[in-house]
């Protein structure tokens, strides 16, 4: 069943043309990745099903339904969560205080304080810590959990590696697999083709705000990909 499907979208900031005739779909339990050089609008596709660009063409939707009522503040209720660019852990809030901020919305699902501390358990041990400060690593998976605590049926990831070391990007990618079998729908917004190649079934590459390439990530050819993408 299809989750998400982005068809023949067109997106703007103010007059600013972003996105042209993007097409796109996520389906229930895929992990599917969009990997693009810095500025290609990556972050776009994120924003135009959020609200936040405006849609001149085209239309987007999530479940079967156009969600035209989907903001960012209320899209964690419609059932998306998104893990944003830096993180964005709340200064002067515990790990346990931002974890909770994330129930807020109140979906019922498997994904609690027990649940997530179990996933990451470095959490449960730092959880009267401020969430600011984790390492980078450790900011991500408060970040990844805070998300799982709405209990999404789909997990938007953007630029994730951003920062990390190699080995936690490797921590990263099996963690992302195995909520995709947990049931998780997971898009994930990259340049890191190594984590993109590890995590993925499916692709998409931007350029210019369009899509130029999508295949499956079976047998695809490295050399090929880094045309588009900046590992």
């Amino acid at each position: 069943m299809t989750l998400l499907k982005l068809t023949d979208v067109d997106a703007y900031y103010g007059e600013a043309k972003i996105l042209n005739r993007v097409s796109l779909e996520v389906h229930r339990h895929e992990r599917v990745a969009i990997l693009g050089r810095n500025g290609v609008g990556k972050t776009t596709v994120v924003n135009t099903c959020l609200g936040i660009a405006r849609i001149g063409h085209g239309r987007i939707a999530f479940q079967g339904v156009e969600p035209r009522a989907i903001k960012y503040f209320s899209a964690a209720q419609a059932g998306i969560a998104v893990v944003p660019q830096g993180r964005r852990i709340i200064p002067g809030l515990t790990v346990r205080e931002n974890l909770i901020l994330g129930a807020a919305v109140g979906r019922p699902g498997k994904w609690n304080l027990e649940a997530v501390c179990a996933l990451f358990p470095i959490l449960a041990e730092r959880s009267e810590t401020q969430g600011t400060a984790l390492s980078g690593g450790q900011q991500q998976m408060l970040a990844i959990g805070r998300a799982l605590m709405a209990n999404p049926d789909l997990l938007i990831l953007d630029e994730p590696s951003e920062g990390l070391a190699p080995v936690i990007v490797d921590e990263l990618a099996e963690t992302l697999v195995h909520l995709a079998g947990e049931g998780t729908s997971i898009l994930l917004i990259e340049q890191n083709f190594s984590l993109v190649h590890r995590t993925a079934t499916r692709y998409y590459v931007l350029s210019k705000g369009t899509v130029v390439e999508q295949g499956s990530t079976e047998g695809m050819s490295i050399d090929h990909l880094k045309r588009h993408v900046a590992v």
